[in-house]
């Protein structure tokens, strides 16, 4: 499960550094460029409450398998590409498949391992979210310098189909359970996360102004946040129908504070992958290959304190083991804030990488373990 699931991550950031290879590539202009990653965004945040629903509805393994097919198919696709439009396409149903895929790994996790060893599949999964934001970047550059652009693409397809193999032999069928579909939920979700995505996506492009006629990108941003807000009070007045996203569930302290915590660590790794891949490459000159080295500690030592981790997360309680992430993280941005200067000592910037493999390995099983300790199995 997480050998799809790194993929699906590695693809939310990888394109960054491929871009000027593809415009030169496909005789594109910046703006069409830029919706290769934001028609993959869209296409896989717009869907995920959905088919979250779907794998509850049709089986998680189902549509872990039709997302990995679909995914490893407009890989293929993506590469395979002769301009920007079929390129574009083809990442939407790239984010579609991948949108199919996500919410079934932790279904699959949560219901085949009980809550006292979940700990150690969770350290997994957090270990491999983390590496797999930080490594995207990177990978994409030393494979645009070895190979070409279409390989950040192509090196999906023999993963995919290892994944589809492994998925299908190994991970099992897991009951089903009868829904109805939230359709007035399902359309707000859809259009609120649309709106907002869109309008943080494409902002810098028409520079924070107006998109066409009196339709401004903060007006689209502010629609998207109302229309979610919409989403909610739907959510909270629906007795009748099944909800799409039961309210219930934030009652429970330990899912809601998870969930704020897990967001808060999310945006942190995330962002700061860019401005250290520009800081190695533009400011101190090395090559792609070279910036993916650095980031080799953090890699290595967030894998192998995963198991460990998540065994001890298993005996003792998680929140201090996620103290303990959060202070390292914490440290190890400030420290990389300090030391980031254009005359720096490359050996010390390895050490902050270490640190925040320690931080990786210690914030996301305790944190997603924390999410679903108390919720009912249904």
């Amino acid at each position: 499960l997480v050998i799809g699931f790194f993929m699906i991550l590695i693809d939310t950031t990888i394109v960054s550094v491929a871009n000027p290879k593809i415009m030169e590539g496909l005789h594109a202009d910046i703006n069409s460029v830029i919706w290769v990653t934001s028609a993959y965004l869209l296409a896989y945040a717009v869907p995920l409450l959905i088919t979250g629903r779907l794998g509850d509805r049709f089986g998680p393994k189902k549509l872990y398998l039709t997302g990995l097919v679909v995914f490893t198919v407009a890989s293929a696709w993506c590469g395979l590409s002769g301009d920007i439009s079929q390129l574009i396409l083809a990442r939407v149903f790239q984010g579609l498949g991948a949108a199919l895929m996500t919410p079934q790994t932790m279904a699959v996790i949560t219901r085949i391992f009980p809550p006292d060893r979940r700990g150690q599949a969770m350290g997994l999964w957090g270990a491999t979210a983390g590496v797999a934001t930080l490594v995207g970047p990177v990978l994409g550059g030393v494979l645009v310098d070895s190979l070409g652009w279409e390989w950040i693409f192509f090196i999906n397809v023999p993963i995919g189909v290892v994944a589809f193999v492994m998925a299908y032999r190994l991970v099992p069928r897991l009951e089903t359970h009868a829904h109805r579909f939230d359709i007035p939920g399902v359309v707000l979700s859809a259009l609120g996360m649309f709106l907002l995505v869109f309008g943080l996506q494409e902002g810098e492009s028409y520079d924070w102004g107006q998109i066409v006629g009196p339709i401004s990108v903060w007006g689209l941003i502010s629609a998207g946040v109302v229309v979610l807000a919409l989403f909610v009070v739907w959510q909270a007045v629906n007795k009748k129908g099944e909800p799409l996203l039961p309210l219930g569930l934030f009652r429970d302290r330990n899912f809601s504070l998870a969930n704020g915590a897990i967001s808060a660590v999310g945006f942190t790794v995330t962002s700061m992958s860019l401005p250290l891949v520009f800081y190695f490459q533009l400011v101190l000159g090395l090559t792609p290959t070279e910036s993916a080295l650095m980031l080799v500690p953090m890699a290595v030592i967030s894998a192998g304190l995963a198991q460990p981790v998540g065994r001890l997360v298993d005996r003792v309680n998680p929140r201090y083991i996620a103290i303990v992430g959060a202070v390292c993280l914490s440290a190890s941005l400030v420290w990389y804030s300090l030391l980031m200067t254009p005359d720096a000592e490359i050996v010390w910037l390895l050490v902050p990488s270490a640190l925040m493999g320690v931080a990786n390995s210690c914030v996301w099983a305790p944190i997603s373990t924390t999410a679903t300790r108390n919720l009912p199995q249904r």
